[in-house]
């Protein structure tokens, strides 16, 4: 912007001084020869007066006292005898000469026109000078308002990017321009409504999360009293394990949930075996497939060890197995496989897939493809984000969605081993 800034205001100036100096230097030369021509005239009149009053009083005419009163010049003078006096050295080249008569006197003064050329070119340098001059005058003063506008437009970009990075706190700073300055003061309240704005949704997280805690673990005592308690176990118990890890889960979401709220990162990814977490879905999730008249299968490369939070992953796959069951149709195929450095589940159904205009936007928050809340893809990326995966759609007709996670330091040095051979 300043550079902009700087070459517009430079631009302006030599427009400028071009309209208004061409006229001036033009005017000035056409000046110069004019006010030659008539000092040419004025000596030639007096001269011719001169000698006509010299011959009236019967004194000689010589051109000494000419050269000597009219240097540079040569002056020409006929008598009305015919004689003709002459004074100064001769011009040589173009000349500017100038004619006057008195009576029966006639007197010509010519004048070198270099002697004209050199005056006016000494003008028109003159008027360039000052041209230059407005030039460097004009750049200076382009430099000093540049950096008056630029530098405060670097602070609130810095203080935007401050804003964007989650450091909410006002910067009551002003710059004098009052334009520049309404931008800051809005700066200023979007910080506090920010800050209040984070403040009230940790708030609510953590009070949320705290609410939910009690009445689970609640919850999972009296499903284990209830298993204990049961008359016939083999039903009882097998639902009631189902559902008392399912509390458990859901328990555990919630501990995530309020670390989050608290950015308490303490319990970050672990190496988990991916397959007993799926299996343990796809266990879960298979009598409601099997009551919609459909099936969930596994394949790819078993044993796989992935970074990530066991609970976490274990929602993302409930998500998307989920979504499947709601929008989509057929056998639904959970794909294991190992990538450079990262472990792959691709989770994919038989289905129409998602409609093209909501392909750019399926992972957004409140972004539903039927009847949803649209906050099942969000947090399920949120949840592989967290653990420092990521969660994509691979492909849109029939839906296919791939969860990334890091691969476990201890699996990929062994990996490289078997690729390097032994030592």
């Amino acid at each position: 912007m300043r550079r902009r800034l700087l070459l517009s205001t430079l631009a302006v100036a030599v427009v400028a001084l071009l309209l208004l100096g061409i006229p001036l230097a033009y005017a000035a030369h056409k000046l110069v020869y004019e006010e030659a021509g008539r000092s040419l005239d004025r000596e030639a009149s007096s001269i011719a007066g001169g000698v006509g009053y010299s011959l009236e009083a019967h004194q000689p005419v010589t051109g000494t006292v000419l050269a000597r009163e009219y240097p540079g010049r040569h002056v020409s003078i006929t008598l009305p005898d015919g004689r003709t006096v002459t004074a100064g050295p001769p011009a040589r080249g173009r000349v500017l000469s100038a004619t006057a008569t008195h009576g029966r006197v006639r007197v010509r003064v010519s004048r070198p026109e270099a002697q004209i050329r050199d005056a006016a070119l000494r003008l028109l340098l003159l008027v360039g000078s000052l041209a230059l001059l407005c030039v460097a005058v004009t750049v200076g003063l382009a430099m000093v308002q540049a950096r008056k506008l630029t530098l405060p437009l670097v602070d609130l970009a810095e203080t935007a990017d401050r804003l964007g990075s989650g450091n909410a706190r006002p910067r009551p700073r002003r710059y004098g321009i009052p334009e520049v300055d309404r931008v800051a003061e809005v700066l200023d309240r979007s910080a506090v409504r920010i800050t209040d704005l984070l403040v009230a949704s940790r708030e609510f997280a953590a009070d949320a999360s705290h609410q939910l805690r009690t009445p689970l673990t609640a919850l999972s005592m009296r499903l284990e009293e209830m298993i204990e308690a049961a008359d016939y176990p083999d039903v009882v118990r097998e639902e009631g394990a189902a559902a008392v890890a399912q509390a458990e889960r859901l328990v555990a979401v919630v501990e995530q949930l309020l670390a989050r709220a608290r950015h308490d990162r303490t319990g970050g990814a672990v190496p988990s075996p991916i397959d007993e977490i799926i299996a343990q879905q796809v266990e879960e999730w298979r009598p409601s497939f099997r009551k919609a008249g459909r099936d969930v299968r596994i394949i790819g490369e078993q044993g796989l060890v992935g970074m990530t939070h066991p609970e976490g992953f274990s929602q993302i796959v409930a998500t998307l197995l989920e979504n499947s069951l709601v929008h989509g149709a057929g056998t639904v195929t959970i794909h294991t496989k190992p990538g450079a450095s990262s472990v792959v589940v691709e989770v994919g159904d038989e289905g129409e897939g998602i409609p093209a205009g909501l392909e750019p936007r399926i992972f957004e928050r409140s972004v539903s493809g039927g009847h949803g809340t649209g906050l099942g893809l969000y947090l399920a990326r949120s949840l592989a984000v967290v653990d420092g995966g990521r969660l994509e759609l691979l492909h849109s007709r029939p839906a296919v969605f791939g969860v990334f996670l890091r691969q476990a330091a201890e699996v990929r040095l062994a990996a490289e081993r078997v690729v390097m051979g032994p030592a």
